[in-house]
């Protein structure tokens, strides 16, 4: 079984793919460059990363970096071309290079790496080993990490070089390695304008007294709005009321110490903040960021920092300064790149339409913020909407309410021209607030209204539509997290189609080898469910059977086949019928299991089955259980009290061609209520089977046995939808009137008929019977003439009285049914007595007893 973590790296360049696709900035600009590198740490797990581009001075030139201080690890700001250098070789050879610890420890130098025996900063004087980052790393010394160096594309701006540091053992794995190759394809370096830094906003005189102790900091009076003033050499910062507000302080709260502030910051933004506030990797010149703050209530924030390294000069120490503005209305929690994945994670699990709709509604709407959300795909020329967010039809326009025929409605896009427009363009299409528009499109967003086409495979696959209530702008960034989400959501919606087209055929197969109704039977009444599993599309092997037999018996079976493909489906319908035949053939109980075993094993299949076969007698109150390796039935008596019935039983179906299966008998009265199920309903990976047994049985217990069908409804909520499950229950009423039987053994003798014709009228005169004595009489003489002229072995005479109907059958050891004439000539001298039967019965029939036949008349009696 493969693990979560290795199907997790499988996908990972995967995601990087998405996370590209989802970038909304130009492919030139700095902002992009930034994001490329930023992705470097989160897919190919890098500390740090770089790019270096070539110069008019024959050096690579460092345009950008992300992560932690590239200086902790002794990189440099340049390296010539003309020197040997990861850097520089891999730029010359357009190839790239992955260096190990051992590679780096044994000459730093020409890796291009300061020699160090600690850790370095650019003036050379070595800090103490094991410094903390941002992380809560502690930096090994140079060498105990490792380097990469990929060549960018030379025709995407002049080329250049991504350099990576990882100090994970074992370094750039194979995956590591795919992501940071993908991501360098993605890199675009341009010579980008010189950015002009605007005029620094005037400060307070206190603003270089940032190293006044805690207590008599100054409170920013003077400060612009927002703004705070960071003294690098000390780590004290001058902020105003507002900025704490941001940051969910109180001014009594706050010490004046920056790492204050980032400690609020959530973990992975800390080493992008780190990178503009470490006095080591600041450069002179502007500074912009977005990164996110928990705030005291626990919820994030995302914050936008503008900032300006001024130089030391005049007694004052180098300060950056700034203001900080409130920038949710942006980011809703997450980055755009983050959203998109975890709505690409949600639909990898989404199997259903129903499933894809919904991780769609989940990962939008309440990050857009939006009111109302729907979710539709296209079929032939309707759009038939399959999530509503929110439900209720009060929600929605009521254009749509009147069509709300079912629990989801077809949406009416015949009343909706620019949602059909949308759908035949196949681009997103947004529309601010105060856009005319349908009503049923308008009522959906009055504050604005997102129409999102779902394209997969060349064509249109369903829509969503997104609307707000109240004005509302839609930002670049939204904008393509829009995009990137109809694209990932159409080709999901592809795939969950086929797997309901193909679960629909799986379910249809299911239900033609079940019963399509059970019988009415005499003293009884019997309900079953069966619940197919949601894992996958695998077809069940459980199967459930009621079988009416001779002399108000009925069997009831239930039973489950090993595994869930159609190998076990197709020998779920063999065994049904199977032992359908042999009870109808006239076996007791047992007979009937061992049949079916035999046949199982005969078969030559890898796959056994369990059984449990229940004989009835609804004229006695009472049934005898065989049990093949399957779970014991559980009976709830009248006075409400249930047990688990202790039954002996058998092997399995299939595994031993001998085996016995005892017989054991099971009480009943008129009230009682018999339960039998498959495993799927008592069993699970958190409960056994014993103990399912006895929920089971408390379950019965509280329930009203006059519902049959609330009953097994509500047994169902406890079944394990990793598994199907088969349910059968059958309340013994007992019979209002209950039959008169005698039975009669026709010895091969000359005067047969007329002994059976006199055992009939002594029988007929017991029961009071007086109408139609000639003609059941002679119906008697016709049938016990066949069995013995046309038959070899034993004739048995029934003779059954019930609700005034006379009931005679004749049993013989012949399978041959007895064929009626088409046509007699007046000259034969015999042939008649089927159709004289047929004159004068009511009904009559044929039924296979015992290896023989049953040959039987019903005549109704005045």
């Amino acid at each position: 079984m493969v693990s979560e973590g290795a199907a997790g790296r499988r996908t990972r360049t995967l995601r990087a793919e998405l996370a590209l696709k989802a970038l909304s900035a130009d492919p030139g600009s700095r902002e992009r460059l930034r994001s490329v590198i930023e992705l470097a740490l989160v897919f190919g797990r890098a500390t740090v990363a770089a790019v270096y581009a070539p110069g008019e001075d024959e050096q690579l030139s460092l345009v950008e970096s992300a992560g932690v201080p590239w200086t902790l690890y002794g990189l440099r700001d340049s390296y010539p071309l003309s020197e040997d250098s990861p850097a520089a070789d891999a730029y010359r050879r357009g190839q790239p290079l992955w260096l190990g610890p051992e590679e780096l420890a044994t000459n730093p130098g020409d890796a291009g790496i300061r020699e160090t025996s600690g850790i370095r900063d650019p003036s050379g004087i070595p800090d103490p080993p094991g410094i903390p980052d941002p992380r809560g790393v502690q930096h090994t010394p140079a060498g105990d990490f490792s380097l990469a160096a990929v060549a960018l594309p030379a025709d995407q701006g002049g080329g250049g070089c991504l350099l990576a540091v990882s100090d994970s053992p074992g370094g750039f794995d194979a995956d590591d390695r795919q992501c940071l190759e993908l991501l360098a394809e993605a890199v675009v370096v341009r010579p980008f304008p010189p950015r002009v830094p605007s005029p620094p906003r005037p400060l307070p005189p206190s603003a270089g007294a940032a190293d006044a102790p805690h207590g008599d900091a100054p409170h920013g009076d003077g400060l612009p709005s927002s703004a705070f003033a960071l003294a690098m050499d000390t780590g004290r910062v001058e902020v105003d009321d507002e900025m704490l507000e941001l940051f969910g302080l109180s001014r009594g709260d706050f010490d004046g110490k920056v790492e204050t502030l980032l400690g609020m910051t959530v973990p992975e933004d800390l080493p992008t903040l780190m990178s503009v506030v470490e006095a080591d990797h600041m450069s002179i010149g502007d500074r912009e960021l977005e990164f996110r703050i928990l705030q005291p209530s626990g919820e994030q924030r995302w914050l936008r920092l503008r900032g300006q390294l001024l130089p030391a000069g005049d007694g004052q120490p180098a300060r950056l300064v700034g203001t900080v503005a409130d920038a949710s209305k942006l980011r809703t929690g997450i980055n755009e790149v983050a959203r998109v994945q975890q709505l690409a994670a949600a639909l990898a699990t989404a199997g259903t339409v129903r499933d894809v709709s919904q991780a769609v509604v989940t990962a939008l709407r309440r990050p857009l913020l939006a009111d109302r959300m729907a979710l539709a795909v296209v079929e032939g020329d309707r759009l038939v909407v399959t999530v509503l967010d929110p439900p209720e039809p009060e929600a929605w326009p009521q254009v749509w309410r009147s069509e709300w025929r079912s629990e989801w409605p077809d949406a009416p896009i015949r009343t909706m021209p620019t949602l059909a427009a949308a759908l035949r363009e196949g681009r997103a299409a947004i529309w601010p607030a105060g856009t005319p528009l349908e009503p049923a499109l308008a009522e959906v967003g009055p504050g604005g209204l997102a129409v999102l086409p779902l394209p997969a495979g060349g064509r249109t696959a369903g829509a969503c539509l997104i609307g707000w209530d109240t004005p509302h702008d839609f930002g670049p960034d939204e904008r393509a997290l829009l995009t990137a989400s109809a694209g990932l959501a159409g080709q999901a919606l592809i795939r969950a189609q086929a797997f309901d087209a193909e679960h629909e055929l799986v379910g249809m197969l299911q239900r033609t080898l079940l019963p399509r109704r059970l019988p009415t039977l005499p003293g009884a009444v019997a309900v079953a469910r069966y619940l197919p599993t949601t894992a996958g599309l695998e077809v069940g092997g459980d199967w459930y059977d009621v079988i009416p037999l001779p002399h108000n018996h009925v069997a009831l079976v239930i039973g489950d086949v090993q595994g869930h493909n159609a190998g076990a489906a197709t020998l779920m319908g063999q065994m049904r019928t199977a032992l359908r035949a042999y009870a109808v053939e006239g076996h007791p109980p047992d007979v009937v299991v061992s049949h079916a075993n035999r046949l199982l094993v005969d078969l030559e299949t890898d796959l056994f089955a369990t059984c449990c076969y229940v004989d009835v007698d609804m004229e006695e109150g009472t049934a005898w259980c065989v049990r093949a390796g399957h779970l014991p039935p559980v009976l709830r008596h009248p006075d409400g009290t249930t047990e688990v019935v202790v039954t002996e039983g058998g092997p399995p179906l299939g595994v031993i061609t001998q085996a016995d299966f005892p017989m054991s008998p099971i009480p009943l009265r008129p009230g009682s209520l018999l339960a039998l199920t498959t495993d799927g309903l008592v069993e699970s990976a958190e409960l056994d089977f014993e103990d399912g047994l006895y929920r089971l049985a408390d379950e019965l217990a509280a329930a009203d046995p006059a519902h049959l069908d609330l009953v097994a409804d509500a047994l169902l909520t406890y079944a394990n939808r990793s598994d199907d499950v088969a349910l059968l229950l059958l309340r013994y009423d007992g019979m209002a009137l209950r039959p008169q039987r005698e039975s009669w053994t026709v010895w091969r003798l000359p005067e047969a008929v007329r002994h059976a014709r006199r055992f009939t009228k002594r029988t007929l005169r017991a029961w009071g019977v007086t109408e139609e004595t000639d003609a059941i009489l002679l119906v008697v003489s016709e049938l016990v003439t066949n069995a013995l002229v046309h038959t070899d072995g034993q004739v048995r005479l029934d003779l059954t009285l019930i609700d005034n109907r006379l009931r005679v059958a004749v049993a013989d050891a012949s399978p041959r049914t007895p064929i009626k004439p088409t046509s007699i000539g007046w000259e034969a001298t015999g042939g008649r007595g089927i159709l004289l039967v047929e004159a004068l019965s009511a009904v009559w029939g044929t039924v296979p007893v015992s290896g023989g036949k049953q040959v039987w008349s019903e005549i109704a009696l005045s």
